[in-house]
């Protein structure tokens, strides 16, 4: 199979602290890889290596079979890369926008032409191509950047934190466009601090800390790797305390509580007799609940088991950003 991004062993410090120590990463062709990580786990630094923005302390990182330390300039030529935020002239149209790009790619005046075309229409804009920008939507906007990345043809689009921001249904258009995108023949890096979104986008998940790699693999490979499946009780009133009590016998680790949405779960193995022992364990301590189900672990419990801390974004050290 193809690949992308090839790295190995990649060291990174800025001053006394160690940001990648290590890091192994293979992306295949094809498809959306996902690199996930608690805050400071090392990703934006990743990010930038790839996108020859800081030089690595060591290891070796390919890029489309290109190796970053030596071919910078052949790698620049392979990606494109959107930030967390629309990086577009709100005084242009979309148009103007993804034509100035281009030429900045060193296309003609009639190769970026036929560029923004493609790209406008690609990305389901081509109606709102003569607007200014600053009447676009946020969804738009979005999109829009996408584009501006996409003018120069890249094989590898890195997208950081894509849709920070942005409203459910902008969300799922710019979705619909990254698998789009996928489909015709593009590459996409994605960091992302939504779980859900690594979920429903990646063919290959990353999950990084402390600067190496803790696991890869499909989401569905991920949630297996945890084992077992999960109850899920929605309890009424006052009742969670009771509720987790009656559910601490089924699991091999403490039910997590949910006050805000009244809702307790517990990790349980095949071994047990998963719902009918939770129905049994509520019944005989005298708990009616509003709602029980047993599922698959999500991706945020995935990460919450392989790492011990929430997904969230990390900043970029302050040493990086020169």
């Amino acid at each position: 199979m193809t690949r992308t991004i090839e790295a190995r062993r990649l060291e990174k410090r800025f001053g006394k602290t160690h940001a990648l120590t290590g890091l192994d990463l293979v992306a295949d062709a094809g498809q959306v890889t996902a690199l996930l990580g608690p805050n400071g786990a090392g990703k934006t630094t990743f990010v930038r290596a790839v996108a020859t923005l800081l030089r690595l302390d060591g290891g070796t990182l390919l890029v489309g079979g290109h190796d970053v330390a030596r071919e910078p300039q052949q790698v620049r030529s392979l990606i494109g890369l959107a930030g967390q935020y629309a990086a577009v002239e709100p005084a242009m149209s979309g148009r103007e926008n993804l034509e100035m790009v281009a030429r900045l790619f060193g296309l003609s005046r009639r190769a970026a032409k036929a560029a923004a075309s493609a790209v406008l229409t690609q990305l389901r804009l081509e109606d709102a191509g003569e607007r200014l920008v600053r009447t676009y939507s946020g969804g738009m906007r979005r999109r829009l950047d996408l584009g501006a990345s996409l003018v120069g043809r890249p094989r590898l689009l890195i997208l950081d934190e894509p849709t920070t921001g942005l409203d459910p249904r902008s969300r799922i258009e710019l979705w619909d466009a990254i698998r789009a995108l996928v489909d015709s023949g593009t590459d996409v890096l994605l960091t992302t601090q939504y779980l859900d979104e690594a979920d429903q986008l990646a063919g290959q998940i990353v999950i990084v800390d402390h600067g190496r790699t803790l696991a890869t693999g499909s989401p569905a490979e991920l949630k297996q790797r945890v084992g077992g499946k999960v109850i899920e009780v929605h309890a009424r009133g006052e009742q969670l305390p009771a509720v987790a009590a009656a559910l601490a016998r089924l699991g091999d680790s403490e039910p997590d509580v949910d006050h805000a949405t009244r809702r307790v779960t517990v990790g349980v193995t095949e071994r047990s007799d998963g719902l009918l022992g939770a129905a049994r364990a509520l019944t005989s301590a005298g708990i009616d609940v509003d709602e029980i189900a047993l599922r698959q672990p999500t991706l945020d419990e995935v990460f919450l088991a392989l790492t011990g801390k929430p997904a969230q974004a990390d900043p970029i050290p302050k040493s990086a950003a020169a």
